[in-house]
């Protein structure tokens, strides 16, 4: 894994160190992009002080409260003009409710440059989650060993007024999708984390990069959520887990970008 990353980093140095008025000098400047995460409800933004409250009504016209929202992103990969790509192991676990991991340095440096394609795994590939990960263990942020072990994609939690105008509690928790309906022998349908393509972005010795994530997404593209219907016991449920991961394709999308000064 090592003399792989080493490898990307010196096709990415030299797609972008060379020079125009001599190939032979390389460009060794290097850069740690920090990326912030920013949260909105079709445009209103939100954050951990609008929580507790029903303020919000989904595409399906359920009003709801937003309890708990925790969720990772992982593996960043810059993609130079050439096709190559660097990719940057590791992850970051985005805690609106607490106001943590809001913003995220990259744990190594990158050359300078402008990259065709910037873009992330929300939540974890299927090697890493197979990992022993310590920072999710200290925030049990686990998958019971009975859905497959692992780690939670996402937790999202809170309350809505059901069809009987009653509050009641829903818990729209991502994971891999698993059928465990045999428990000796657990099936994987499809993988339910997926890839964010944020497009090119120019990299100087200070960019910082805001990802914004439309809450209310979730609920309505391509799938139109009914909590009535999906509202708890959705790990076990491969089927809801699928249509989570169709939803979360349209959740993200690239905000501001700042430059500093190279």
């Amino acid at each position: 894994m090592i003399r792989k990353i080493l490898l990307q980093l010196c096709i990415v140095l030299c797609v972008f160190g060379c020079e125009s008025d001599d190939s032979n000098s390389i460009n060794t400047t290097q850069a740690s992009p920090t990326f912030t995460f920013s949260h909105d409800w079709d445009g209103t933004p939100v954050s951990s002080s609008d929580f507790n409250n029903f303020i919000f009504t989904n595409a399906n016209g359920e009003t709801i409260s937003i309890e708990r929202l925790r969720y990772v992103i992982s593996d960043i990969i810059f993609t130079a003009n050439s096709g190559e790509a660097l990719s940057i192991n590791g992850h970051n676990l985005v805690d609106v409710t607490n106001d943590e991991g809001l913003s995220y340095t990259l744990p190594s440096t990158i050359p300078i440059g402008t990259f065709v394609n910037v873009s992330f795994t929300f939540g974890l590939d299927n090697e890493d989650n197979s990992q022993n990960l310590l920072d999710l263990n200290s925030a049990n942020f686990n998958v019971p060993d009975v859905l497959g072990g692992g780690y939670h994609y996402m937790q999202f939690d809170g309350e809505f007024i059901n069809s009987n105008m009653e509050e009641m509690g829903f818990n729209y928790h991502a994971i891999r999708a698993v059928d465990a309906s045999d428990p000796d022998n657990l099936v994987f349908p499809e993988d339910t984390f997926f890839t964010v393509n944020l497009g090119s972005i120019p990299i100087t010795s200070a960019t910082e990069i805001e990802i914004k994530m439309n809450i209310a997404e979730w609920f309505k593209n391509p799938n139109l959520w009914d909590l009535n219907v999906y509202n708890q016991m959705l790990m076990p449920n491969a089927t809801a887990q699928i249509l989570m991961s169709e939803n979360g394709r349209n959740v993200f999308s690239l905000g501001e970008v700042t430059q500093g000064t190279e």
